[in-house]
């Protein structure tokens, strides 16, 4: 993973390309970081007076952005602004791709940078004054959620890693590490930033077989079917428009039908995981990806 570029204050990052303080892309206004929109499914009871409230869920945000290309008396360096931008719009590894996303960075005064995912949906230009190195911007810009996200973040708990239990010799292989209160466990601690649930991508790498992993606090359970060997991994990935299980060979695994990847999330604060498997070498290993999420910049 790069290194993302350090905004400082009044500048963000679309796509790659950076505008606002510092650019030439100048910004007059960004609308839509408020309150996401929500679908509702409030029922007018028949026959009597008020509303049923039922479950509100969040849509994905609109931000729109009101900008231009300034590099006065410069029509070429404006229209290579212009060219890098619609570059940036027009990626196909995003725009082909189900369910794939593209980052918009935002940067504001006193506060951290924050990420919110989605796809540029408008890049409207005025190309009337590019004579003149002046080309305004219309920007729309699509959250896939409601949230903003801090950078990527990663732990990993190898399999043979011990931390409570202890082992009875002669060992007898294949043995099984298994979460009971007196066995040899895999236990590990995530202390998530944020001020709402994320959702984690899961890397499982072999040997193995039959791994489980589980959030403590919780109880949800996630159990893939099936075997690695070792330099083989299978990656879970919980998050909404993606929840897939993929192996490295770009084929997938199932899980067991009492696995709920759409409710295995990680909640601001500490969070406990364990995982198991069978693994007759103890070399084994989980990866752990998340993103810290927050509902307001």
């Amino acid at each position: 993973m790069s290194t993302p570029v350090e905004l400082i204050d009044g500048q963000h990052e679309l796509a790659g390309v950076l505008i606002g303080k510092g650019t030439p892309v100048v910004i007059a206004a960004i609308e839509g970081l408020g309150r996401a929109p929500q679908r509702t499914a409030d029922v007018e009871p028949p026959g009597e007076d008020g509303l049923w409230l039922g479950p509100d869920y969040f849509a994905g945000r609109t931000i729109r952005i009101d900008a231009g290309i300034k590099v006065p008396g410069d029509e070429a360096g404006a229209l290579a602004v212009h060219a890098e931008l619609q570059d940036a719009a027009d990626d196909e590894a995003v725009r082909l791709a189900g369910g794939a996303t593209t980052d918009l960075r935002l940067k504001f005064p006193g506060r951290p940078a924050r990420i919110v995912r989605g796809r540029i949906r408008t890049l409207d230009a005025d190309l009337t004054k590019a004579i003149h190195g002046w080309i305004p911007l219309d920007i729309e810009f699509t959250g896939q959620d409601s949230l903003f996200y801090d950078e990527q973040q990663t732990t990993s708990m190898p399999l043979g890693g011990l931390t409570q239990g202890g082992l009875t010799f002669p060992l007898v292989f294949p043995f099984t590490i298994e979460y009971t209160a007196g066995a040899v466990g895999r236990p590990g601690f995530i202390d998530t930033a944020g001020t709402a649930p994320t959702w984690p991508v899961l890397r499982i790498t072999g040997p193995c077989a039959n791994p489980t992993i589980k959030h403590v606090g919780t109880g949800r359970t996630l159990t893939v079917q099936g075997s690695l060997l070792a330099g083989e991994w299978v990656e879970i990935d919980t998050r909404p428009g993606w929840r897939t299980v993929l192996r490295n060979n770009g084929g997938g695994m199932p899980l067991t039908a009492q696995s709920r990847i759409d409710q295995f999330r990680l909640d601001p604060g500490l969070n406990e995981i364990h995982w198991n498997a069978t693994d007759p070498t103890l070399t084994s290993s989980l990866a752990v990806t998340w993103w810290p999420a927050y509902k307001a910049l």
